[in-house]
């Protein structure tokens, strides 16, 4: 009898084994994604591995822009792309490269400084436009065809003419310390840190994941508030296009980030599993949250019948279930 129990149970510890090596993952995938999700991202793998130890992920960081490129015009392929912007996808992925998008969390804008920054005893969002355009006030900024960071930049310059009612303000910023434009927003953090500047515009949740002081804007310009969609809509920028000689317009929006996996993606299934555990409101979400990005509510889904399955669960509950 008792060698009849024994048997059931190695055959019953037998099955359980087996499930478990058929739930199994391994692996390797590859993100391109924003520079501003570097931080969150390095969290959420973190806690990703965990779950799946033998899931490796690799990320490259860039400019959204130059991520798409690195896509569209040098033939690289990617598991996962993450952008700091879902209109990045829209424009440049659709419809070779990428068919659907989930667009899961937010920012905004302000003006990122340090202790040591010239007049950071007195700056704030009444004065930062007077302070930025001194002559001994040196600014950074990203790259508008590489970064969203840098295009937003240039919409919220042109929102903050007519907010503070300072005509030419926009040009003259144009024209004012362009030899500290860089690819992506983050390369401008060492120059703060060695105080070649005195600020950089830059996204809010940057300047708290780095403990930097910065200026809150006010909504109308900061491109964070999605109710002021048409608001922002008013003001453009015109940008370098897919192919050679072809240009873009991008429209004031509010900051949203959006994830896909491109249609060439090596390894789809692996992908879905980080996508799903990104977009857990109780896992990636949560992480993002406390990062400073927090989710978009509801999510913004595009073309939802290409959305892998376990994903459409996730953003059913994501929608329901995360708070602001």
């Amino acid at each position: 009898m008792n060698r009849i129990v024994l048997l059931l149970l190695i055959i019953l510890m037998s099955a359980c084994n087996a499930g478990k090596k058929s739930e199994h993952k391994s692996g390797t995938i590859t993100i391109f994604h924003a520079g501003s999700l570097a931080y969150p991202f390095r969290e959420i793998i973190k806690e990703f591995n965990t779950e799946y130890p033998d899931i490796e992920v690799l990320t490259e960081s860039s400019g959204s822009i130059a991520g798409a490129r690195k896509i569209t015009d040098l033939n690289r392929i990617c598991d996962i792309y993450a952008t700091a912007d879902y209109k990045v996808i829209e424009e440049l992925l659709y419809p070779e490269h990428a068919s659907w998008y989930i667009a899961y969390a937010r920012g905004e804008l302000s003006v990122v400084y340090s202790e040591k920054s010239i007049y950071s005893d007195r700056i704030n969002a009444s004065n930062w436009f007077e302070i930025i355009q001194q002559s001994e006030v040196r600014f950074g900024r990203s790259d508008p065809n590489s970064d969203p960071c840098g295009y937003r930049t240039l919409l919220m310059w042109q929102l903050a003419e007519e907010y503070y009612n300072t005509e030419g303000f926009y040009q003259r910023m144009l024209e004012k310390d362009t030899r500290f434009i860089r690819p992506k927003e983050v390369d401008l953090l060492a120059l703060l840190e060695t105080n070649t500047i005195d600020y950089i515009f830059l996204y809010r949740s940057v300047a708290e994941q780095h403990g930097l002081k910065y200026v809150i804007l006010p909504d109308s310009i900061n491109l964070g508030n999605p109710e002021l969609l048409t608001h922002y809509k008013h003001v453009n920028v015109e940008l370098r296009g897919a192919s050679p000689g072809e240009t873009i317009v991008m429209y004031g929006e509010p900051m949203i980030y959006a994830v896909t996996i491109p249609s060439a993606a090596p390894n789809p299934e692996i992908a879905e599993t980080f996508l799903a555990f990104l977009l857990n409101p109780e896992k990636g979400l949560e992480i993002m949250k406390r990062n400073g990005q927090p989710p978009v509510l509801p999510l913004k889904i595009d073309n939802l019948p290409e959305i892998p399955e376990i994903l459409k669960v996730l953003i059913s509950k994501a929608s329901e279930n995360i708070g602001n």
